[in-house]
């Protein structure tokens, strides 16, 4: 079972990009399974959003402590959280963040606020975020995540323009990701 966190301030995403893995894992024919943070999801405050993902039934309803991926969607939270605590040692950490950090995980960062300024106009990354870990992981699918966004996100509701834009995003990302992994 793949277990992955997503870590950001409540407005940037990490429940809905939790959702999309879930969803997108089904998609795929697997099992994918979504939670959230038991806190409030008020604007700015830290917010956890959890998939697990499986090729067998997912019995486990626990809330995951110790993920095999990170993806922290506000780079400040490095500097004002620690990330790190209960990762295991084979974890790692897909940051949003102009720079590559040091951390003691495998850490790969992408600037997904530039990215998702570029196409969105806003900073709401957690699309470009999941194009960092298909890229990454192929755990899901790029065209899984993009199949299932207009389910999750609501076309009807964020209209046809704004969703090409995450989809934009979201490519621009998984490119980004795969170009570095290949140096």
């Amino acid at each position: 079972m793949i277990e992955v966190t997503l870590y950001g301030r409540g407005g940037q995403g990490a429940v809905v990009g939790a959702r999309v893995l879930a969803y997108a894992a089904v998609v795929e024919g697997k099992y994918g399974q979504q939670a959230q943070s038991p806190t409030g999801e008020r604007r700015g405050a830290p917010v956890w959003g959890w998939a697990r993902i499986d090729d067998k039934k997912i019995r486990n309803r626990a809330p995951i402590v110790s993920p095999d991926y990170l993806i922290v969607l506000d780079p400040m939270m490095v500097y004002t959280e620690d990330i790190e605590a209960g990762l295991k040692d084979t974890s790692t950490i897909i940051l949003n963040s102009p720079k590559d950090l040091e951390l003691k995980h495998k850490t790969i960062c992408v600037d997904a606020t530039s990215i998702a300024l570029k196409h969105l106009g806003r900073p709401v990354v957690n699309t470009s975020m999941l194009g960092a870990f298909s890229a990454l992981t192929g755990i899901v699918s790029l065209t899984s995540i993009e199949k299932v966004l207009p389910d999750l996100l609501g076309r009807k509701l964020v209209g046809e323009e704004y969703m090409e834009s995450n989809i934009a995003a979201l490519r621009e990302t998984y490119g980004e990701v795969k170009r570095k992994c290949q140096n």
